[in-house]
């Protein structure tokens, strides 16, 4: 479990699950840093094509490996080439317009988000030489779990160093209720990949919520915005907080919604996505995007002051496909939501 417990982000903050839209890191990190001032992410832009996604973002981070792109997605390869080499300088250009913004905003948060893919999720989004998943691959799934931990070492430091904050470390898994599911496509795209047990599972992903601990000092987030994640297993692996839509919790199943207050009260935060990622038809007011949240508390018995002491809002999903007007938007109603937890308007 872990072992890092205390608070590292302040009550009644909001923050951003990770991509925006458009191409311009500048422009996105003063967003970003505008409007989240207090827990502010280092944003991701796939808009930007191969190298930009969460996969190709988070392979830039490796250390001794090294991928290529082929017609069917990433590909181990023997050494780095252009793709590559354009992946480690989008990232590397990311936090030097993070750092930039930051100092010509005046803004000095004392924590700052970076995300990157969890070791399940980039195990089944690169192939191997031979074309099947690193996924297939035991030895190599936990090759590539080490290399992205000893990457994300320079990365989280070179952050820190540039910016003055610490360092959270946000790990994406989309992949990982697939793979378990036992979902994931075979390269023929006849068959799937065999389902990953999930005692093995859970394994792997602690010992990667534990390095990314010890690297940061600080609590891991774990993100998983599938409809019904695996919560038991997420909070197991020790991840100091959980990132879930929380706009999916209306009809969840009793069984789901345990797992939830068993993680409220096990200490676990819960980052809940509860703004729409993409402008809805109708401009929501802060009591439409709190809704799923005070119904999810009220359903599992809580006070509602939880939301201000284990809680933090966010968007549904990335922004990468909302529009500009509405990028502004939602992270300005995630602020609002957050102060809203803290200290609730009258009629709440």
């Amino acid at each position: 479990m872990s072992g890092v417990t205390e608070q590292v982000w302040p009550h009644g903050v909001g923050t951003g699950i990770g991509s925006m839209p458009g191409s311009d890191p500048a422009e996105a990190a003063t967003i970003i840093l505008g409007e989240l001032p207090e827990f502010p992410h280092l944003p991701e832009l796939p808009g930007r094509g191969l190298g930009a996604d969460v996969v190709g973002r988070s392979a830039a981070l490796l250390v001794d490996l090294a991928v290529e792109v082929v017609p069917s997605g990433y590909r181990v390869t023997a050494r780095q080439g252009a793709h590559h080499r354009r992946a480690r300088d989008l990232l590397r250009w990311d936090v030097d317009a993070f750092a930039d913004a930051a100092d010509q905003a005046g803004a000095r948060p004392s924590v700052v988000k970076t995300q990157v893919a969890g070791p399940w999720t980039l195990a089944a989004g690169i192939e191997l030489a031979r074309g099947h998943r690193v996924l297939t691959d035991h030895g190599a799934t936990r090759d590539f779990a080490e290399s992205l931990l000893e990457g994300l070492a320079g990365h989280v430091s070179e952050l820190s160093q540039r910016t003055g904050a610490g360092v959270v470390v946000q790990l994406d898994e989309p992949s990982l209720p697939t793979v378990l599911a036992g979902a994931i496509p075979t390269p023929s795209g006849y068959g799937t990949v065999p389902a990953v047990a999930a005692p093995e599972a859970r394994e792997l992903l602690a010992t990667v919520v534990a390095g990314a601990e010890k690297l940061t000092g600080n609590p891991v987030v774990v993100h998983c915005c599938a409809p019904r994640p695996p919560v038991a297993l997420l909070r197991s692996t020790g991840a100091g907080a959980l990132a879930l839509d929380g706009t999916l919790f209306d009809g969840a199943p009793g069984s789901l919604l345990d797992e939830l207050g068993e993680a409220w009260d096990a200490g676990t935060e819960l980052v809940l996505g509860l703004v729409p990622a993409e402008a809805p038809p109708a401009p929501p007011s802060l009591l439409d995007v709190a809704g799923p949240a005070l119904r999810l508390v009220d359903r599992l018995g809580f006070n509602r002051s939880i939301l201000a002491e284990r809680a933090v809002p966010t968007p549904t999903c990335g922004l990468a496909g909302a529009t500009g007007e509405w990028v502004r938007r939602a992270l300005s109603l995630t602020r609002d939501l957050g102060k809203a937890f803290l200290e609730p308007p009258q009629g709440w």
